[in-house]
């Protein structure tokens, strides 16, 4: 009766609303752009900037959410999402950075009470501007009470960014139609920045698949090294970062019985083992090297000696255990200033994953 229901839902949504049931994008498409309502003045730069790159889980903390961390609810209360977010916004502050780089940010969607976020958190910063590019976009999800969502990647800096994209990644191909059809479209945020006598500055936000069972991760990091590529070919400088879904190479690859909840469904892989979608890692040939071909590239916030050490681990799917695994990077084609390269674990409750900041040299 409940699928019943759900489905006459879905039909009655299709058939009297002007807009989409579910967003689709083009490849490449402007992504929208933001002001803060009030300005705040611009530092120095002092030969470098601060960057900052966090998923923020949406603004809620460490509430339980369906989906994730063995969680049940779908829906937050204002005061909930108000109080996450206030704390957020002290993180930030506290970090002070030029330019962040954002991942699960929600804009006007039923779990986080229609708040958006990213207004909210540039007139609550330090930051003046904003680039947004959505990743899941529909009138209504109809499982588990989701309703409308809007959720996506941000860039968000002092200065002002004179355009942006949103570069679509690939999408699942281990899913079914009528799934896939309501399921997030991931993609690349390129942001040009007016940086003082810079001509070509640019920020780019990524947030990589997490529970593909097929090789679509593969395809997200490949896109992205090649977004970073061409720049550095054309002479531009740029700072890219976010959750990457991938462990470094050399790192733990199986945490399926730490994440597992209560009638978790495990997959069988290849190598015929049962595994929890999002807990593995190596789901294809090369997955637990996936990253080095940017490590080798390109200069990086936590070197890769440090980034397989628990000083630098930035995810954990509770609260009440320590951050296990590293999915959260920064790169850049110029140089990092060294020992700014900082991962703030103490931020455990703010989000299931942990800020991770550096600062580039310009020069």
């Amino acid at each position: 009766m409940h699928q019943v229901k759900s489905l006459f839902y879905i039909l009655f949504i299709i058939l009297f609303s002007c807009e989409p049931l579910v967003t689709t994008f083009e490849d490449v498409e402007d992504a929208v752009l933001y002001e803060a309502k009030t300005f705040t003045t611009i530092p120095a730069l002092d030969n470098g900037l601060t960057i900052l790159s966090w998923n923020i889980r949406f603004g809620i903390g460490r509430l339980p959410f369906f989906g994730d961390s063995c969680g049940d609810r779908t829906v937050m209360t204002e005061k909930e999402v108000m109080d996450a977010l206030e704390l957020i916004a002290a993180e930030i502050d506290a970090i002070d950075p030029d330019i962040i780089l954002f991942q699960e940010v929600d804009r006007e969607s039923k779990r986080t009470q229609y708040i958006d976020q990213v207004q909210w958190l540039l007139d609550n910063t330090n930051m003046n501007y904003a680039a947004y590019a959505s990743m899941w976009k529909a009138q209504t999800i109809p499982s588990d009470g989701i309703g409308r969502i809007d959720a996506g990647n941000v860039v968000m800096t002092r200065h002002e960014i004179e355009s942006a994209d949103r570069i679509e990644l690939p999408l699942r191909t281990d899913q079914d139609a009528l799934t896939q059809m309501f399921y997030l479209r991931r993609n690349i945020l390129k942001a040009k920045i007016a940086i003082p006598d810079m001509d070509n500055f640019y920020a780019v936000s990524v947030h990589a698949t997490a529970f593909a069972t097929d090789d679509t991760k593969q395809k997200h990091v490949n896109t992205f090294k090649n977004v970073l590529d061409e720049m550095a070919a054309a002479g531009d400088v740029f700072v890219a970062g976010g959750d990457l879904n991938s462990v470094p190479p050399g790192a733990e690859t199986d945490f399926c019985d730490k994440d597992a909840c209560e009638d978790d469904v495990f997959h069988t892989d290849g190598d015929g083992g049962p595994h929890l979608e999002g807990s593995y890692f190596e789901n294809f040939a090369n997955e637990p090297t996936l990253l080095q071909p940017l490590y080798d590239t390109y200069n990086t916030a936590i070197s890769l000696t440090a980034a397989v050490t628990a000083d630098h681990n930035t995810h954990s799917t509770s609260e009440d255990r320590a951050w296990d695994r590293k999915l959260d990077y920064i790169f850049t084609n110029k140089n990092v200033a060294s020992e700014s390269g900082t991962t703030f674990q103490e931020a455990i409750q703010l989000s299931d994953h942990a800020p991770v900041s550096c600062k580039i040299i310009l020069e």
